[in-house]
């Protein structure tokens, strides 16, 4: 048995083809374009790499991007300013802050200052209340990416026993409270877990969000199972040239998984398409033209 690939790249082209469609009409209705604004603070290579794909994401979608850059030693009430200037700019639908931060600014305190109808990454905590009362808002892109991709390939999730490695607000805790609003029974997992390998030989739906190379192998994997692979971690293969790999083992895996998402081309891609999606969804409610429910 080999398990399908969940391609990632095939579903976000139909969202972020289907945003286009949606903008061209606005558009050509008279109305302004959607906007982002997008933070990056410091010089963090990964952080560089991960904004260019996402305003590139926006020219492909007709989102207008704003790149506001600052230095790894900006005083966090300088980034506060910024964002209160952005929060009261008509003009500007979502706020991006990429991170992760440097060290000397508290990560917690700036996403607070996001104003909550344009915290299009859904990381303010009153849209993280809003998801785990399971009611509408900006939900976390990952989290969302992995739900849109989970029904695109018609994946069963009611019923299903799924299996979160991972407990942050980023990832894991929010994909969590998605799966059991889909009727999924849940574990989440973490680094205190006892018999964590057993644990997740029990999952119809391993989601690894664990931030360890190849963590899990095929003794960790019932089979059948489908596993959604969040990590991604750059490391040189046999020929010595740098290549991506996950939290999964996946060429091991593939061989007992029902499904898996590759690394790259899995996961990340839906996590930029989502962004473009909550984006959509901001402006839309800026224009009046919905109440918060999904474009």
């Amino acid at each position: 048995m080999s398990a399908i690939i969940l391609e990632g790249a095939p579903v976000a082209k139909l969202v972020i083809d289907g945003l286009s469609e949606k903008i061209r009409k606005y558009t050509a209705s008279g109305k302004r374009k959607p906007a982002l604004a997008v933070l990056l603070i410091g010089n963090d290579p990964a952080s560089e790499v991960y904004v260019k794909t996402k305003i590139r994401a926006c020219t492909e979608v007709g989102i207008e991007s704003h790149l506001k850059r600052f230095g790894s030693n900006v005083d966090k009430f300088k980034i506060i300013a910024e964002l209160e200037a952005l929060n009261e700019d008509d003009t500007i639908d979502g706020i991006l802050v990429q991170l992760p931060l440097p060290v000397q600014i508290p990560s917690e305190e700036i996403l607070r200052n996001i104003a909550p109808d344009k915290d299009v990454d859904g990381l303010h905590l009153y849209n993280l209340a809003l998801l785990f009362a399971g009611r509408p808002g900006f939900q976390p892109c990952t989290p969302k990416g992995i739900m849109a991709l989970l029904a695109h390939y018609h994946i069963p999730i009611s019923g299903k026993h799924a299996v979160v490695i991972g407990r942050s607000n980023l990832v894991g805790k929010p994909v969590a409270a998605l799966l059991l609003q889909q009727n999924a029974t849940v574990t989440i997992c973490h680094s205190k877990t006892n018999n964590l390998p057993a644990l997740c030989k029990e999952a119809d739906i391993l989601v690894v969000a664990a931030g360890q190379k190849q963590l899990v192998d095929k003794s960790w994997v019932k089979p059948g199972a489908c596993i959604i692979d969040v990590g991604i971690h750059r490391q040189n293969n046999s020929e010595g040239k740098a290549q991506l790999v996950g939290d999964v083992l996946f060429d091991e895996v593939k061989s007992i998984a029902g499904y898996i998402t590759p690394v790259p081309g899995g996961v990340g891609k839906m996590t930029v398409a989502m962004l473009m999606a909550n984006t959509i969804l901001a402006y839309e409610q800026h224009l009046g033209v919905c109440r918060g429910e999904e474009p």
